[in-house]
């Protein structure tokens, strides 16, 4: 998947893709102008993860030109940088995508960290479960370079790295906060990521979904209006009674349970339906139809001008 990062499909070495938004030429505002009332854009037509040039429009808001489906990084660009580290939810963020996806473990003194795995070793240069090294020894960890060398300066980013970047932004940003506390059940974790998204005042644009529905229960405890997510594989039929006993405000759930009956119940009852981990781009006429509300997937370059 990694190898469509960039390519020209002509057999020369790509370019690393350096994102930046450039203001269109005339013959391309023209062109747009006929497309829409909006007369302002800007144009991002560098090299994007793929085997041809994709454009993606932006208005000078950060607003796309979609009226559809959301886009999220999951883990950010994590296609075609390294997951869940800064550099992953700068590219996505620069290219326009509507939010990001991290994953949130806890080191051994208690610090909210962003990586997906409760080991640090497939995604740095260490050993071991993040909840018994210090938050320190983590800040030690090369998190780039086992996806590319280019990346060594890359590093397991803090949550309040992460939220105080958000927070800066000129724009709103959505924050998918993951709890990964489906197989260490971290003691607070809860409490302690409220915490963060209470202190950069990010109430409202973060959700917060985890597999373990107990996080979830203690997170609705905890506050009753933050957004919440249930996360789940496969087409389960219990999913509507769950998310009721939950009280959440979403579900995350695989293409299938999207498409399916199952699905369409809970269209039905309201919950927003957000779609992971979505990478072929043929899948998109069927999450349309089936009334997806945000597709979350490696590379937002492929969705964002769908």
């Amino acid at each position: 998947m990694r190898d469509s990062c960039g390519s020209s499909g002509t057999g020369e070495t790509p370019q690393a893709f350096t994102p930046r938004r450039l203001t269109a030429r005339p013959a391309e505002s023209e062109q747009l102008e006929r497309k829409s009332t909006t007369s302002h854009y800007l144009v991002n037509n560098n090299k994007v993860c793929e085997n041809s040039l994709l454009f993606i429009l932006i208005r000078k808001d950060g607003i796309k030109l979609r009226s559809n489906m959301g886009i999220y990084g999951h883990r950010g660009f994590s296609g075609c940088y390294p997951e869940n580290t800064m550099i992953a939810f700068e590219e996505a963020e620069s290219i326009g995508v509507d939010g990001i996806e991290l994953d949130v473990q806890m080191t051994k003194d208690g610090e909210l960290v962003v990586i997906h795995d409760e080991k640090v070793d497939r995604t740095t240069n260490g050993t071991g479960y993040v909840k018994d090294l210090s938050y320190e020894q983590i800040r030690l960890l090369d998190a780039g370079s086992w996806f590319d060398p280019k990346f060594s300066n890359q590093i397991i980013p803090s949550l309040s790295e992460v939220l105080e970047w958000v927070k800066g932004l000129d724009r709103k940003l959505t924050v998918n906060i993951e709890l990964k506390t489906d197989r260490f059940d971290y003691t607070n974790i809860e409490k302690n990521v409220l915490s963060k998204v209470y202190e950069y005042q990010l109430n409202d644009q973060v959700i917060i979904s985890s597999f373990n529905q107990n996080s979830l229960k203690r997170v609705r405890e905890i506050d009753p209006y933050i957004q919440t997510a249930l996360l789940f594989i496969g087409v389960p039929s219990n999913v509507l009674e769950d998310a009721r006993t939950l009280r959440v405000n979403g579900i995350h759930c695989e293409p299938q349970f999207a498409s399916s009956i199952e699905g369409q119940k809970m269209r039905e009852n309201g919950y927003p339906i957000r779609v992971y981990t979505v990478n072929d781009q043929s899948y998109v006429n069927a999450l349309k139809k089936a009334k997806a509300s945000i597709i979350m997937t490696d590379f937002p370059n492929r969705f964002l001008s769908l």
